[in-house]
């Protein structure tokens, strides 16, 4: 397939439910692209396995010279109930001369008490004038109703938030100097001298760099009163509805260790939230010996849905700013039994003008993807 230069190329979804004894050998390729493009390939096959098969091979390989690209293949394999059979994932990249994002992802998750065996592979061939990030995720789950074996610790992502405007060049300070973030926590509206709100162009630019954006709402200053947490996350939903933010997607109050705090407003933004197509979510630095602290723990008294559906996204403790691969290991501090899945360690990085987190993978799940 030749590109004519400055075109994008989008590949779309490929999805199947399969049952009985069969064999499916399911290629996606891309051949040959070496005009100066600038490419966006995304291959995504889903097969939904139910009952017994025999051997299901799906093989995704693409190869790519000369130009920006962004890569992204993702290949999902669900068995589910109490079949057998033999899944083999395999994804091939062959890039020269290429600059670019490249994203390889395997997941596959049983259900039930089926005899699946899984094969994985990945390999990536890049060329010695080649000048792109990849990122190769597998991710394996398990259950089943006759003694569920334990479940894999989840992936812990790297990010970062920043109250700066997303453009190219910043997404190339990151890189550059720190790494490259899976979360970006950013503001949904601006607020002169504190934060340049997101636009619909910034979203597009994180989402093109395959990045879930993590959707921070600061519009205030003080957490104190329950219809104040009522107005406040009545503004924020009207905030991400604008912005198109999709259903199911946490929104984070920015509480500042300065604010005034009590039990009342982290209850009436939480049960704002909730009653709405989004999830709650609450930032600040929850040391035991802070405000915050102790009103979350108060308002759980109160509503004990907070404790069990509130994300919490905390600042504490703070180790300080480092690159992605010196992280800390994730050791948030968040009132105990809480959801605190995502940690920013490090703050005020004199460079980028970012703060450094860790996020458990488990967060994804109610970020804003790629896509959308």
């Amino acid at each position: 397939m030749r590109v004519t230069p400055g075109y994008t190329i989008l590949f779309a979804v490929l999805i199947m439910a399969i049952s009985g004894f069969i064999s499916f050998y399911n290629i996606g390729k891309n051949n040959s692209m070496d005009n100066k493009a600038t490419i966006i390939i995304t291959n995504t096959v889903e097969n939904n396995i139910y009952g017994s098969v025999g051997k299901v091979d799906t093989v995704i390989s693409n190869q790519v010279s000369n130009g920006t690209a962004n890569l992204e293949n993702n290949i999902m394999n669900n068995g589910n109930g109490d079949g057998n059979g033999e899944i083999s994932s395999s994804i091939e990249n062959d890039v020269n001369k290429t600059s670019g994002d490249l994203k390889n992802n395997i997941t596959n998750s049983v259900e039930g008490d089926g005899n699946y065996r899984f094969s994985n592979s990945t390999q990536n061939e890049l060329g010695d004038e080649a000048d792109i990030n990849v990122r190769n995720t597998v991710e394996n789950k398990a259950s089943g109703t006759d003694g569920d074996p334990p479940s894999p610790s989840p992936e812990v992502m790297w990010g970062i938030d920043s109250a700066s405007e997303t453009t190219e060049s910043f997404y190339a300070c990151v890189r550059e100097n720190f790494g490259d973030p899976t979360v970006f926590g950013r503001y949904l509206e601006t607020r002169e001298n504190i934060s340049r709100g997101l636009t619909p162009q910034q979203v597009s630019l994180i989402h093109s760099k395959g990045d879930y954006i993590l959707p921070i709402f600061n519009n205030f200053n003080d957490a104190t009163g329950y219809e104040n947490g009522v107005n406040e996350a009545r503004e924020a939903i009207g905030y991400a509805q604008d912005l198109g933010i999709p259903s199911g997607v946490a929104l984070f109050a920015d509480i500042e260790p300065t604010y005034p705090v009590d039990a009342e407003f982290i209850r009436g933004w939480f049960e704002t939230i909730s009653a709405s197509s989004y999830e709650s979510g609450i930032y600040g630095i929850f040391d035991p010996q802070r405000a915050l602290y102790q009103s979350y723990n108060a308002a759980v008294q109160s509503n004990n849905a907070i404790l069990e559906e509130n994300y919490i996204w905390t600042a504490s403790p703070n180790v300080g700013i480092t690159t992605q691969a010196e992280a800390p290991e994730f050791n948030p501090e968040a009132p105990e039994g809480s959801l605190a899945l995502a940690w920013q360690y490090g703050i005020d990085a004199d460079t980028c003008n970012i703060d450094t987190n860790l996020f458990d993978g488990e967060l994804l799940k109610v970020l804003w993807k790629p896509g959308s």
